[in-house]
């Protein structure tokens, strides 16, 4: 089990910018797949951005151009750079992490709340 804690979050004005940081407890934190997601009030949690364990990252529609996903293997940091931000990134948002054999999220932080707003 991956014990993960976000922060970064915050108010934000429209067209503003944010970084989100994930510190994440695990031995064996270079190995995993980390993502982050996010949760509108009322609607279901999605994907925003994932990245491999070698540093491959993957863009939902909601990051392409706006947002980038990094990681610091030697400090277990997990980072979503977003810009550009909407009203509708209002959202919490989650850092998680897969399970080693790559097949499901298995580990979650408690959200870091993200309000853009004019």
């Amino acid at each position: 089990q991956v014990h993960l804690v976000e922060s970064g979050g915050g108010l934000v004005p429209i067209g503003g910018s944010l970084k989100l940081s994930c510190t994440a407890s695990a031995s064996n934190f270079r190995r995993l797949t980390m993502g982050w997601f996010r949760q509108a009030p009322g609607k279901d949690r999605e994907e925003v951005a994932d990245i491999t364990s070698g540093g491959i990252p993957y863009l939902t529609r909601i990051a392409e151009g706006r947002f980038a996903i990094s990681r610091d293997n030697a400090r277990a940091m997990l980072y979503l750079q977003m810009s550009s931000l909407k009203p509708e990134d209002t959202a919490i948002y989650y850092c998680a992490a897969m399970s080693e054999a790559g097949n499901q999220w298995v580990s979650w932080g408690q959200g870091t709340q993200v309000t853009v707003s004019s």
